[in-house]
């Protein structure tokens, strides 16, 4: 909660400022000075929409925040021509000179503040640190966003100007004379602050929305009538050389994420962070939005940050030659050879940086060095996915050295054939324990860090087409894929709220060393071995390798596909199954041994 408000004189208007940990020595004690942080809230909130925020700041930021010209406690000046831009860069100049004298702050707004405080960094970059934009672009550069959709109208840019344009209904509302003000006044705070909790997931809290909300909505019409249908008919020329961050909330109603679009070209120093989250983001999701403004903040005054966040930030850079899994943390386990180690060579050629998990430690190390030699260097780990134990020590670890993973790849696996009345308890115990508990193991310790962290990411469990293709030959095998299947199934209708994504990929019959490691119950040690020459050499004949395996992976991670089948013959399984599973029966009692 913010303490008592100093007054500030800005353009013709006392503003209320608010001050939290002040630019003193930080609370560490290590006798230098805080950075400032200067919040700006948007329209019609007021400084109490950063509370959250500015309370997980304030121990190491001096925050300031204040209410701008026609909301809380601040003047509400009549008439349009006192929102103009003008006006607005005059108050915030005065802010910064009565609370940052001589010093360079770091600047984040959100919706109409973000509007404002482009203007500002575009036009007095030498007050700014850093950037950090949420949910309001830079009118400017929306004008010339959408002009240069309309001048290639294409059924993409045709599309995407004609969704912003209807969640821009609103700006059309507030240029028509007095109704909007008298809606305001009539009462539409209420069902304003309703609307908020049932589509944001926002609850009331003391100060948000205010108790000035009517008169603060009707006073605020006017920023949308001094400067919207001005800018957007004859955009100036904005660009700004101080490090930006812009959050993007990805479910925005008012603000279409592709506004980014175009955007590095004017701003040279871009990073984008996506969240799937709505409008009012500082409130959904505070403990996100605080993390990324110090991070930003951070690294725009050469401070020293974990090697996460160095992933993070480099993840988040907006370059042309950037590569598409950039500074993101890959975790595969099964990764000593086969469909693992080529997964976790395609991620790292992307610029991922990859865990190579295995039992075997030293192919574990060996794919981490291959990594490292076409990417990020790369992580071996050992451990056994069946485990439980050593799963929670592994999922620790990497949390502890190396961050919250964006993708998982829980690709350990086992192959095991031969009738069902030869497969032993303890052959359905192995199946089971390394090829779903290993995957449940995975699944659930990852994506709770995942969920923690707030960034979302992807899962990936291998199945197999034996998931949906019954075989009188693999009881256990094709019964431990199934499971893993639904259980992708159900994660990912689960999960989908927080944006995490899961993919279930099932291979068919793939060129790896599964088959010589499989075990052939039923068989003595010779015709262990027997068995395990034939069906290599059969895989080999089929010719299809792991890489392709990998691109399939990969291309589900980005397109976040729900179930792919891998091979032709994975495909016409998997199509048999949904539309004839009567015939799949009959083909189950071949013997494929």
């Amino acid at each position: 909660m913010s303490g008592a408000a100093r007054r500030v004189r800005g353009d013709g208007v006392d503003l209320a400022v608010y001050e939290q940990g002040a630019p003193g020595r930080d609370e560490a004690g290590t006798g230098t000075a805080r950075p400032t942080v200067l919040l700006v809230h948007g329209y019609p909130d007021t400084h109490a929409v950063w509370d959250e925020v500015a309370e997980r700041l304030e121990a190491r930021f001096h925050v300031v925040r204040y209410d701008v010209r026609g909301a809380g406690a601040s003047s509400r000046p009549y008439g349009r021509r006192e929102y103009g831009f003008d006006r607005l860069m005059a108050d915030m100049r005065a802010v910064l000179d009565a609370t940052a004298p001589g010093r360079r702050v770091h600047l984040v707004g959100h919706d109409w503040g973000s509007i404002q405080a482009w203007e500002a960094a575009c036009t007095m970059p030498e007050r700014f640190a850093s950037f950090t934009s949420i949910s309001g672009p830079c009118l400017d550069h929306v004008a010339r966003w959408t002009r240069r959709g309309l001048t290639r109208p294409t059924p993409r840019n045709l599309r995407r100007a004609a969704g912003q344009g209807a969640r821009s209904w609103y700006i059309y509302f507030f240029q028509t004379p007095l109704l909007p003000e008298t809606l305001w006044r009539a009462g539409l705070a209420r069902p304003f602050a309703r609307a908020l909790e049932l589509g944001e997931g926002v609850r009331p809290r003391p100060g948000h929305p205010a108790r000035t909300l009517g008169r603060d909505g009707a006073a605020g019409v006017g920023l949308y009538r001094a400067n919207m249908l001005e800018r957007l008919r004859r955009p100036r020329d904005r660009r700004t050389d101080v490090p930006t961050q812009v959050i993007v909330p990805t479910r925005d109603p008012f603000v279409s994420p592709h506004l980014v679009g175009g955007l590095a070209d004017r701003v040279p120093n871009l990073s984008l962070r996506p969240i799937r989250a709505g409008h009012w983001v500082p409130r959904s999701h505070p403990d996100v939005v605080a993390r990324w403004i110090a991070e930003h903040a951070t690294a725009a005054d050469g401070g020293t940050l974990t090697a996460a966040e160095s992933r993070a930030l480099r993840r988040a850079r907006a370059a042309r030659d950037r590569r598409p899994f950039e500074g993101s943390l890959v975790v595969v386990t099964g990764a000593g050879g086969g469909i693992g180690r080529a997964t976790a060579l395609a991620f790292a050629e992307r610029g991922a940086e990859v865990v190579a998990a295995d039992i075997d430690p030293a192919a574990a190390q060996r794919t981490a060095d291959l990594a490292g030699l076409v990417g990020p260097a790369g992580h071996a780990f050992r451990v056994d996915v069946a485990d439980a134990d050593a799963m929670e020590d592994f999922a620790k670890s990497v949390l502890h050295e190396h961050g919250v993973p964006e993708i998982v790849v829980n690709n350990a696996g086992i192959g095991m054939a031969g009738p069902f009345l030869e497969h032993s308890a303890e052959d359905w115990k192995r199946a089971l324990d390394v090829n779903l508990w290993g995957v449940i193991h995975g699944s659930r310790l990852f994506a709770a860090q995942m969920a923690e962290h707030g960034q979302g990411g992807h899962i990936v469990n291998t199945a197999s087409a034996a998931a949906f293709t019954p075989s009188r030959a693999l009881p256990a095998y094709a019964t431990s894929k199934a499971a893993v299947l639904m259980l992708t199934e159900c994660l990912r209708a689960d999960l989908a709220g927080k944006g995490i994504g899961v993919s279930a990929i099932c291979p068919g019959v793939v060129n790896t060393g599964i088959t010589r490691a499989s075990t052939f119950v039923g068989t003595g040690a010779e015709g262990q071995e027997d068995s395990r020459r034939r069906a290599a050499r059969a895989y080999a004949l089929r010719g299809f390798e792991p890489e392709g395996v990998a691109e399939r992976i990969v291309t589900a991670v980005r397109r976040d596909r729900a179930l792919v089948p891998v091979t032709p013959e994975a495909a016409l399984g998997y199509a048999g199954s949904r539309l004839s599973p009567r015939l799949m029966r009959l083909l189950a009692r071949l013997d494929i041994g």
